[in-house]
């Protein structure tokens, strides 16, 4: 499963093949036209309760995974529906914080790896 990641605020390129927002609110300034965005998988995106408490704190980076695993794995048909859009080739998970290493787009990717 090759899955790459970009910022939302990074332009579009021809590798990226199906981009996927995989946030839960739609990012500031940006409109749906210049995100290019194929699919909004906001249902599958971290709880708002739970976006809140990590707050991107890098010490609560291994328990902010292990919450949103549990998530994820409550959410077995969003989880189905994403799955899906990784069939079709290249995807490019798209993420609007500006923390690169510890966000939910390497969340999503690490627990979708380990799932298989």
């Amino acid at each position: 499963m090759d899955i790459q990641i970009k910022r939302i605020y990074d332009p579009p390129g021809p590798a990226d093949g199906i981009r996927i927002l995989v946030d839960r609110l739609w990012p500031r300034g940006l409109s749906k036209e210049r995100a290019a965005v194929d699919y909004w998988a906001k249902a599958i995106s971290p709880s708002d309760e739970l976006r809140r408490w990590y707050g991107h704190e890098p010490d609560k980076w291994e328990e902010f995974k292990a919450r949103y695993f549990e998530e994820l794995g409550a959410n077995p048909e969003g989880v189905r529906e994403l799955r899906q859009q990784l069939d079709s080739g290249p995807v490019t998970f798209l993420y609007s914080s500006k923390e690169e290493r510890l966000n939910n787009a390497v969340a999503l990717r690490q627990y979708l790896a380990e799932e298989c």
